[in-house]
């Protein structure tokens, strides 16, 4: 049965005194102008951790000058590839030696397992890093050989002042992810983390400090969408725009981008990933990878599995093993180690998922365990799975973000990718049989950014990562990602005797 733990007896040691409150501005930490601040919540209790100063129109201008004199007078686009490196590979060290203390804010802010963080996401944090100071002294561009008398090569220079914007599910991962391609580019930037979550945000800018990043190439200004974001978004002396969150805040961030100065927008939007599970499948295994896919970070991921088609076959008894296991997932304190799903990230969002499953009830899917809170605080609710979808149901459609799985029998192979392509989105999918030529064929089909087979989860600082359709479009991970924050010269020149024309 689904319980909720209140952790051990030494989780409350781990809860950090919150250092970082203010907006990070040109290498210091300064009061928003307008003396607001906002309140951030720990969604365990339901109560105040902090209260964070709120950036506004007037600080994100502060900010953005502070980047663009960095990028057009300092020393971080004009160093060395391999100094730049330098600095970040100080900065993943830095990054490890505070790994408790990074963990714990995304556990109190976010309400994400803090084993997770701290033995997982931390040091992949640190890792990513790694793998871009790699790139930074690899940046160059190509010689041409062109067809008339002239010699032609290319020139790869940093975008300039980047504005990036952050979710609240993955806040220390995806503040990484974005930061260390822009900085091993040469680029400078405005960060605003979701203001659910700024907590590490913060915390990472005095890192960065440390390391030696020179004061204004990052400049961290937490606040809310419709005023700092939207002043980020608009603002004409901001080069590009890198946003990770949903699909409709997107579409108002690439219309912002548009009347502005055209910059240059990429976007990881939302999803409705399937996991597909064939007749050929270790149920065992499978029971597993789904309950992984839609239950990990309490189904608060862009590509969580919440669409769970099982072949005919396997149907009935999968379907027994899933229920099993759904009702021993352990619900609470994400201190302690033996929890598998926290709170959701805050009280919007909670009722988001439960009405949700108030809707899959009324639209009459068979709710075969879940659909309750869990607790009498907080915002943790149970691991909840619905069979006899329809395709049409908003359960079966919409990106609910929290733990709830849509199940649903297939017959054949073609049924099984007509169902995974019914969605606006195209994240991600994964795909369980031990059949390689259907493998091959279901992952060339789908219509989606990244395929698991046999696996999910499986991301790599070096496997690009982003969507088709409405999940948006540009590559974080990989090689790709640093190309998003760079642009192509041309420099030609005519040959000996050559004409000009």
């Amino acid at each position: 049965m689904t319980s909720l733990t209140n952790g051990d007896a030494g989780s409350l040691n781990k809860v950090p005194t919150i250092k970082f409150t203010k907006l990070f501005i040109n290498g210091d930490f300064v009061d928003s102008l307008s003396g607001k601040t906002f309140e951030t919540i720990d969604p365990r209790t339901g109560d105040v951790i902090a209260r964070i100063s709120e950036g506004d129109k007037e600080d994100i201008d502060i900010a953005v000058k502070a980047a663009r004199h960095a990028f057009d007078n300092g020393p971080w686009p004009r160093l060395p590839g391999s100094e730049r490196a330098r600095i970040l590979l100080k900065w993943a060290e830095i990054i490890e030696e505070n790994a408790e203390e990074l963990a714990a804010l995304d556990a109190i802010d976010a309400g994400k397992l803090y084993h997770m963080c701290r033995n997982v996401e931390v040091p992949a944090a640190a890792n990513t890093l790694r793998y871009y100071a790699g790139a930074a002294d690899k940046i160059h561009g190509e010689v041409l050989k062109m067809s008339r008398e002239f010699h032609a090569y290319t020139l790869l220079e940093p975008l300039g002042v980047v504005g990036h914007i952050t979710p609240w599910n993955f806040p220390n991962t995806m503040f990484y992810i974005k930061v260390a391609p822009s900085l091993a580019a040469g680029c400078t930037m405005v960060l605003k983390p979701a203001e659910q979550t700024p907590l590490s945000a913060l915390f990472s800018a005095h890192l960065a400090k440390l390391a030696g990043i020179p004061d204004g190439v990052i400049n961290v200004v937490p606040g809310f969408g419709p005023t700092a974001g939207a002043a980020l978004s608009s603002h004409m002396d901001v080069d590009k725009v890198s946003f990770t969150g949903s699909t409709q805040t997107g579409r108002v961030i690439m219309q912002a981008a548009a009347k502005s100065n055209l910059k240059q927008v990429s976007l990881e939007l939302g999803g409705k990933s399937p996991l597909i599970i064939f007749d050929d499948a270790d149920i065992d295994k499978a029971t597993e990878l789904a309950l992984l896919g839609i239950l990990y970070n309490k189904g608060e991921v862009c590509v969580a599995s919440s669409r769970v088609f099982v072949q005919e076959g396997i149907y009935d008894e999968f379907e027994k093993k899933l229920v099993e296991k759904a009702k021993a997932w352990v619900v609470g304190d994400p201190f302690d180690p033996k929890v598998q799903q926290g709170p959701q990230v805050d009280k919007e969002q909670f009722e988001k998922v439960l009405s949700y499953i108030e809707h899959g009830k009324k639209e009459g899917a068979t709710l075969l365990t879940g659909g309750k809170t869990v607790g009498n605080k907080g915002y943790f609710i149970e691991p909840t799975i619905f069979s006899n979808i329809r395709e049409d149901m908003l359960i079966a459609q919409d990106e609910i973000f929290g733990p709830v799985m849509a199940l649903k029998k297939f017959k054949t192979t073609e049924e099984a990718i007509k169902s995974a392509n019914n969605t606006k989105y195209g994240l991600a999918a994964g795909i369980v049989t031990k059949n390689l030529d259907t493998a091959n064929t279901v992952s060339r089909s789908i219509r989606a950014g990244t395929i698991w087979i046999n696996c999910y989860f499986a991301f790599g600082d070096d496997v690009p990562f982003g969507g088709y359709k409405m999940s948006g479009f540009g590559k974080d991970h990989g090689l790709e990602a640093l190309h998003k924050y760079l642009q192509v010269k041309s420099v030609v020149t005519p040959l000996y005797n050559s004409p000009w024309l």
